[in-house]
């Protein structure tokens, strides 16, 4: 399925050289409407991450320091985070870049040596059966397949600055789609080692298995290792969305999709009024569950961009067929279509509370449209 819409956001990325992603192609192929709620769902794609990113982080620190990583000792962890890169980004501080160049090599280092390590350490008798009987639920697999896809998303930003690329017609379809390639085999590595030293069970029950993977190859050194490396992967994340996060806010109020103080500026040059709102958001949202929960909630949201992304290929196979382009889907409407029966599976096998956290920004975003276009209507009649 991530193949697929992959695909599809490939395929409608081949019409476009400028900035847009999602928003563009949605408004280009189904009007100003279905653009605005893309655009305006994004914004609460962002918020919802961020939270995300927000709990992660201290259910990591709770691996370390364990009276931090649940109960209230998570709520003051997360509202420092966010409360915190809150107040250093009203004062226009641009750290963000910095910590995630500095971040991302040190992330990685551990990820590879547990699996350049850890492979030497399966047991093969932790895969049999490969398939065992009396435990397939078809709604809990349903559950899973949604939660899982949290760990390829992502995809999508490459398409938002397609100007900043070379060549973009030709060079982001290929981008795009070895990103999900490399992040699956990347995934599929870190999946088989863990459960070849953990096993299933045990894998399945632990809060933090690579920690406790790598704890039974390099002891304490190992744990220490995996600890450390997910908390500069989520910490350089959570610091980076800190900083984007309100940046589609102002993005929606300076295009007169938003109220226009949320594009105000204070002093230093910092939308203020869209990280405060943000903050907001992101710490109602945060405070809200459990990092499962928000994964599954983050998961569902990002349908709201990748179901009409997945349509707009389809417009665009019929009404750009003339355009020039350098990657064409084969077998016509057929990927888009599987992408959609699965995508549309996906979602009625979550509950309607999951829905609803996931997917209203969708009906939030219309009293804001027709404000808009109001607004748009009262200026070309003055």
């Amino acid at each position: 399925m991530v193949i697929c819409t992959a695909l599809c956001f490939a395929q409608a990325a081949n019409y476009f050289d400028k900035d847009g992603g999602p928003y563009l192609y949605a408004r280009e192929a189904f009007g100003e409407f279905v653009g605005f709620e893309v655009g305006f769902v994004t914004w609460a794609i962002r918020m919802i991450a961020e939270a995300t990113i927000s709990v992660a982080f201290a259910t990591a620190l709770g691996s370390i320091f364990p009276g931090l990583g649940s109960g209230i000792g998570k709520e003051i962890v997360v509202t420092v985070l966010i409360v915190g890169m809150a107040i250093i980004n009203l004062y226009g501080v641009p750290i963000s870049k910095l910590i995630i160049n500095t971040v991302t090599v040190a992330k990685l280092v551990p990820l590879f040596l547990f699996i350049a390590i850890g492979i030497f350490f399966i047991k093969g008798s932790n895969f049999t059966p490969m398939f065992p009987s009396g435990h397939y639920q078809f709604g809990s697999f349903g559950v899973a397949a949604v939660t899982l896809f949290y760990v390829f998303t992502g995809f999508e930003r490459l398409v938002v600055a397609a100007s900043d690329m070379k060549n973009p017609k030709k060079n982001l379809p290929k981008s795009v789609f070895l990103f999900v390639i490399v992040v699956a085999l990347i995934y599929i590595l870190i999946q088989t080692v863990t459960i070849g030293i953990l096993g299933p069970d045990a894998s399945a029950k632990s809060a933090v298995p690579l920690q406790e993977a790598f704890g039974k190859v390099l002891g304490g050194f190992g744990t220490s290792l995996i600890a450390t490396g997910t908390l500069l992967s989520t910490g350089g994340l959570f610091i980076a969305s800190t900083y984007l996060t309100p940046r589609s806010g102002v993005a929606l109020a300076e295009t007169k999709m938003l109220p226009k103080f949320m594009a105000k500026r204070n002093k230093y040059g910092a939308p203020s009024s869209a990280i405060l709102v943000s903050m907001v958001i992101v710490l109602i949202v945060a405070w809200s569950g459990t990092f499962e929960k928000l994964v599954l909630i983050s998961s569902i949201s990002r349908f709201a961009q990748y179901i009409p992304t997945i349509l707009a290929a389809i417009v665009f196979m019929r009404t750009k067929k003339d355009v020039e382009g350098a990657f064409k889907l084969p077998f016509g409407p057929v990927i888009p279509l599987v992408a959609l029966a699965i995508s549309i599976w996906l979602l009625t096998q979550v509950t309607l509370e999951q829905l609803v956290w996931g997917l209203g920004a969708l009906v939030i975003a219309v009293p804001f449209y027709f404000l808009a276009k109001a607004q748009k209507d009262a200026r070309l009649k003055d």
